[in-house]
């Protein structure tokens, strides 16, 4: 993979806010022309920088308003189980973000659900009838206060 030079920073910093820019304006940004900021996304993308291109949606106007945070953990940590819970998370459409993680937990979930009975449901499916799971810890969310997932990118050093 090429090193990021400022160009290259600055067309992500763009593209993580506001993905819908025009050639134009990217152009702008980076001081390119329109046609090498599309060549340079394009090239962005094939090397897995970009990994998609995806839009924020509001749960609440889709009719998702409650958020929980869950962590989990495990009865037991082998590779198999580990794996078949990777599965899980991935094929289930109410969890929004998954991370198998360090600590007391081995993963924490961000869920959604339209209401607490959807999300009571939710639990005895996903995780009571999960003989791998040990126990899991609900945390609500009262408000979305940051919703994203734009990393901060650092200026190259240029010599």
């Amino acid at each position: 993979m090429k090193p990021l030079d400022r160009a290259d920073v600055a067309l992500l910093r763009a593209v993580q806010i506001n993905n819908r820019l025009s050639s134009e304006e990217l152009a702008e940004i980076a001081h390119l022309s329109p046609t090498a900021c599309q060549r340079r996304l394009k090239r962005l993308r094939a090397e897995g920088v970009i990994e998609s291109d995806v839009a924020i949606v509001s749960p609440k106007a889709v009719g998702r308003p409650i958020i929980m945070v869950v962590s989990v953990s495990l009865e037991r940590e082998r590779a198999d189980i580990i794996d078949k819970f990777k599965r899980a998370i991935r094929k289930s459409p109410e969890v929004m973000t998954g991370y198998y993680v360090t600590g007391d937990a081995d993963f924490v979930l961000v869920i959604t659900a339209r209401d607490m009975e959807t999300y009571e449901a939710f639990t005895r499916r996903f995780f009571y009838e999960n003989p791998d799971i040990k126990n899991f810890k609900t945390l609500v969310v009262m408000d979305r206060v940051k919703a994203g997932l734009a990393i901060p990118i650092e200026e190259p050093d240029i010599e």
